[in-house]
């Protein structure tokens, strides 16, 4: 009882639980103590398996604050991970359904356990309303925030969880920093929101700084990379394909016309243990 499966997406790392193996209640001060790099485990998140009547799994994403998450696009690929290499399912083709949707998930097998995955994300949402953004506009493109002195131009799209993405000449990790808990909890965004700085290599590539909400700043995240993709193609500043270079590693992401999502990338299993609790 009570065992874990801890692995990273490009540096983004989160613990994987089977609801069904755990003795105990995960509260928000259980996740928190968890999460906690000193006194836990140390992660960025949890992923606990459920059951789910409209998917072959369920999944639930906490946030290393106790906060739940609507999606995670390297917590969904880690999570397919465990699901094939521990047994879960036989298939290489799966469904996942998370409270910002459900999800459809193909992964690639090395030496009997999953390397890579690609999952459709599915589509990028603008509407103000919809990601949201506490504004009389239909949209919220290429706004203008004051934070400490700085105006950014900033995007605001959902992926099935919310972004708010500036687009930069040069980017840097101080950006992230410095601003991204400012603009995460700016009352402009009621559930508050994920913050990516944003630097544009060429039209098939770009690199990306993350404040992600309720974990602050990441190394790697898949949907904040579909984020910056889609602001990017609706401005016409990025092609179709894209690669995102992050602190942690590279993604792949695909946007079609209709602003459909795949996501691809690396998963590695870091280590297996029990929680003592």
């Amino acid at each position: 009882m009570n065992n874990f499966v801890k692995s990273h997406g490009l540096g983004n790392d989160y613990l994987v639980l089977d609801s069904e193996k755990i003795d105990f209640k995960l509260t928000k001060k259980m996740i928190i103590k968890i999460c906690h790099r000193n006194y836990g485990v140390g992660a960025d998140g949890i992923l606990l398996l459920i059951k789910s009547k409209k998917a072959d799994f369920g999944l639930k994403i906490f946030n290393p604050d106790g906060s739940e998450a609507e999606k995670s696009g390297n917590g969904l690929r880690i999570f397919s991970k465990f699901l094939y290499d521990y047994r879960y399912i036989k298939r290489k083709e799966f469904t996942i359904e998370t409270k910002g949707g459900l999800v459809n998930i193909k992964v690639a097998i090395k030496n009997q356990k999953v390397r890579l995955v690609k999952v459709e994300m599915g589509k990028a949402i603008f509407e103000s309303s919809k990601v949201p953004v506490k504004t009389k506009k239909k949209y919220s493109i290429n706004e203008s925030l004051k934070v400490c002195g700085n105006i950014f131009t900033y995007s605001c799209v959902s992926v099935g969880n919310p972004h708010c993405v500036i687009f930069l000449k040069e980017t840097s990790a101080d950006y992230a920093k410095d601003f991204g808990g400012l603009i995460e909890k700016n009352k402009l965004f009621p559930k508050r929101i994920n913050v990516q700085f944003a630097q544009i290599i060429s039209r098939n590539k770009v690199k990306i700084e993350i404040w992600e909400r309720g974990a602050g700043y990441t190394l790697a995240s898949g949907s904040s990379s579909c984020g910056v993709v889609s602001a990017g193609y609706k401005l016409g500043l990025l092609n179709k394909k894209v690669k995102v270079l992050m602190p942690g590693g590279e993604l792949s992401i695909e946007i079609d016309d209709n602003f459909n999502l795949i996501m691809e990338g690396p998963v590695e299993e870091i280590c297996s243990g029990k929680l003592n609790i």
